[in-house]
């Protein structure tokens, strides 16, 4: 009874809407008092030991080079290049916001901060030009997904440190799956806003001498993923290092080049930054402290072999892993769910031969598109408060996003050189 417990707490204290990091922690907590023999400092241990890594330095790095971005003006620049590129087709608003979330991918790294960012930016003018409240808000917080996959998501970088895998090829993997992503919102978008005679935002294509004055007025801000990229290659710095240069090219684009970035702005954008990476940190240490818990009871190896009984069939036991993930998703927010199933389920993985690098995308994608599902969808909740949407009304908006980006985790899932194609050519097999 003692074993599970802590399991049955975590699951009430989700149900009274606890916020997540407190749950964990609570619940972790509860284990030391019902054990015996186990003092009370080995759970403030595991807290504070969480903070001793040096992959999760990414972490406050990436989501500082994201808020320095938009304070440096790039993202208005990226924003009309895909004005530029997609403008001229039906639904183009929708279609320019899926295109920005796609160039916004490799740089802000975090799924949350793109779905306010462009609900704000897009959620008015979609209103303004006749598209339902609801629906901007589904593509809204459909396209900030693709974050999370294109590098440097912040999920694949817990995923990293957790499951011990190379972040740098997490990376590399999620760019392939991402741009499936965006391309399956493009083509929902596109069959939806032609039902519903959503026009264009300009008669007819830009030119490509508008799109090579936009490319060139952006060319700093899209460097930036493929410098990541090839440092990453010929090891001239770690993933974790990667998110310090990419702070420092971001301060001196922002600065020198676009001279948007002042001091005065600085402020602000060290308090967003601040928040957000003290946010995610409570619930990794907190997920340390309830993972001592799930290793001392030996529930990882008792899931293991549970699993290993049910089916002998590597894909027949990600479909099961899927489906359990997409239940658990609607009820617990995704970066939770990422933390607590990790150690739980790599080691089922390994023991079916399943690449931990695909297993990792298709963990991250699988909970992240748990972003915009009700319940607990953390991007849901973004672009609903934003723009002002019923829960009801957003869910069946919805739908066809979700039916599409499902057929997407089903490709990456059963189709593993889809994931592991761009790293095996970049780093080797």
């Amino acid at each position: 009874m003692t074993m599970a417990l802590p399991s049955i707490l975590l699951v009430l204290l989700f149900a009274l809407n606890l916020p997540v990091a407190f749950a964990i922690a609570i619940s972790a907590l509860s284990f030391f008092f019902l054990s015996d023999g186990l003092p009370l400092d080995i759970f403030f241990q595991k807290m504070v030991a969480a903070t001793e890594s040096y992959p999760l330095l990414a972490v406050p790095f990436f989501v500082l080079a994201g808020s320095l971005m938009n304070a440096a003006g790039i993202t208005r620049r990226l924003l009309h290049l895909a004005d530029a590129l997609v403008g001229h087709l039906t639904g183009a608003l929708a279609q320019a916001c899926t295109v920005l979330a796609t160039l916004l991918g490799g740089l802000t790294a975090s799924s949350s901060a793109d779905a306010a960012m462009l609900s704000k930016l897009f959620g008015p003018e979609m209103l303004r030009r006749g598209y339902s409240a609801a629906f901007a808000a589904a593509i809204t917080s459909s396209a900030a997904i693709i974050t999370a996959l294109i590098p440097p998501g912040i999920g694949l970088i817990i995923y990293g440190y957790l499951a011990d895998v190379s972040v740098g090829r997490l990376f590399l993997a999620g760019v392939v799956p991402g741009l499936l992503l965006a391309g399956s919102l493009f083509l929902t978008t596109w069959w939806i806003a032609r039902r519903r005679g959503y026009r264009p935002s300009r008669p007819h294509f830009a030119g490509w001498g508008e799109v090579g004055r936009a490319a060139k007025e952006a060319i700093w801000a899209l460097l930036i993923p493929v410098f990541i990229i090839l440092g990453l290659r010929y090891g001239i710095f770690t993933a974790t290092e990667a998110g310090a240069i990419t702070v420092l090219i971001t301060l001196l684009i922002g600065a020198l080049v676009y001279r948007e970035l002042s001091w005065a702005k600085l402020p602000g954008v060290l308090r967003e930054t601040v928040l957000d990476t003290s946010s995610v940190m409570l619930l990794i240490c907190a997920a340390s402290a309830f993972g001592f818990y799930l290793a001392w009871e030996r529930l990882p190896p008792a899931m293991a072999s549970w699993m290993v009984g049910l089916t002998r069939d590597p894909q027949m036991l990600l479909l099961l892993i899927n489906v359990l993930l997409i239940v658990l998703g609607t009820a617990v927010e995704g970066t939770a769910a990422l933390i607590i199933l990790t150690p739980i389920f790599v080691p089922v993985i390994l023991q079916f031969g399943i690449d931990p690098v695909q297993f990792g995308i298709v963990l991250v994608t699988n909970l992240t598109i748990a972003g915009i599902t009700p319940p607990v969808g953390q991007m849901m909740f973004i672009s609903c408060a934003v723009l002002r949407v019923p829960m009801e009304v957003y869910s069946v908006e919805i739908l066809p996003f979700l039916g599409a980006m499902t057929a997407v985790l089903l490709l990456i899932t059963f189709l593993p050189g889809l994931s592991l194609w761009l790293p095996n050519l970049v780093m080797g097999p």
